[in-house]
């Protein structure tokens, strides 16, 4: 039977139709209504020509990168992801790929899109950094040396090739070459803090007063990050000057309430100047704050049995224990309170 010309007409449209709203689900989304892309002028104005020039990798690479910064992960990689589709040839686009897929703990899914990278432009000297990173993350030592030294060659004032160079070493605990890379690191660039935090970090582990100076440059780089001020508190420690210690660790939580690290050395200094109380009081934040922490559970317990409130420590050994199953020491602390608890 033969078709009208008007019927022939229609099922033509349709099946145009449907292959047109078919090809639409292999388009980028349109993502400009969300909130996020109003909440900075500069993702405003880059979602405006993305608009306009919807085929254009480098806006989507651009706005990719910009979601990065503000911390917008998964918007990031969708743009990122689209720069690569619509432009295949640009090996800086699957080494962001990568680089944030590792970042994001995707290690088995940065690697393919890292040596896509390598392939398209072997000099691609972030996605040879971020390999040797993961190598560093498996402790394939000798592969990262490989993929650093390919930096080296081409870039021999690369700060971050010495910085992860110096991270390896550290890693196999050769404190001496790691110190000297990081030391490298900081001469080609003044400002590299990573490195200027590990020299702090690997001097004070020596008891080396120069640790001290190097924590406080740290600091004055990045005054929000505590590690520096945490890493000061250690090495006066370490070196029986408590007071000087617990100033610092008081420092950390009030520059950062969660820092739960500073409240178990505060606890531990208080515990050995027998002031159980106070200590008591530093692992008792931490179980607020963490309330899945084993170790403040037991700590706080200790304090109870030291005092000898036997019943509130067994009851911490205990929930220690409903935590963590293999953790040996409130099992030790129950068995120290048989007989004593009633």
């Amino acid at each position: 039977m033969k078709l009208s010309a008007t019927k022939y007409f229609f099922i033509v449209f349709a099946i145009m139709l449907f292959i047109a709203c078919n090809g639409d689900k292999n388009k980028h989304p349109d993502l400009s209504s969300n909130p996020v892309y109003q909440s900075d002028p500069a993702l405003k104005k880059i979602t405006e020509q993305i608009t306009k020039s919807p085929k254009d990798a480098s806006l989507f690479f651009e706005r990719g990168k910009m979601l990065r910064k503000l911390k917008y992960d998964t918007l990031a990689l969708k743009d990122l992801k689209m720069a690569t589709i619509l432009d295949s040839t640009r090996a800086e686009y699957y080494s962001a790929v990568g680089d944030l897929l590792f970042e994001t703990k995707d290690i088995a899914g940065s690697v393919q899109w890292l040596q896509k990278a390598i392939i398209l432009n072997p000099k691609d000297m972030r996605a040879h950094l971020k390999i040797a990173k993961m190598f560093l993350y498996i402790q394939d030592y000798s592969r990262g040396f490989a993929e650093i030294n390919i930096v080296l060659r081409s870039s021999p004032y690369n700060p971050e090739a010495y910085f992860l160079k110096g991270m390896l070493y550290k890693d196999m605990r050769d404190t001496a070459k790691a110190i000297s890379n990081f030391q490298t690191a900081v001469q080609v660039a003044p400002e590299y803090r990573d490195a200027v935090v590990q020299l702090g970090l690997l001097y004070s582990a020596k008891k080396d007063p120069i640790a001290l100076k190097y924590l406080d440059n740290a600091t004055k780089m990045d005054s929000s990050d505590v590690l520096p001020m945490y890493a000061k508190g250690v090495y006066y420690q370490e070196n029986k000057d408590y007071e000087n210690a617990k100033a610092m660790y008081k420092a950390c939580i009030i520059r950062d309430y969660h820092y739960t690290n500073a409240y178990f050395n505060m606890g531990y200094i208080l515990m050995h100047e027998d002031s159980l109380a106070k200590a008591y009081r530093q692992y008792d934040i931490v179980t607020k704050i963490d309330p899945v922490n084993s170790t403040a559970y037991y700590n706080r317990g200790l304090c109870s049995e030291l005092m000898d409130s036997f019943k509130k420590a067994a009851s911490d050994y205990q929930m220690a224990l409903r935590i963590d199953s293999t953790y040996d020491s409130p099992r030790e602390g129950l068995k120290r309170l048989r007989g004593k608890v009633k």
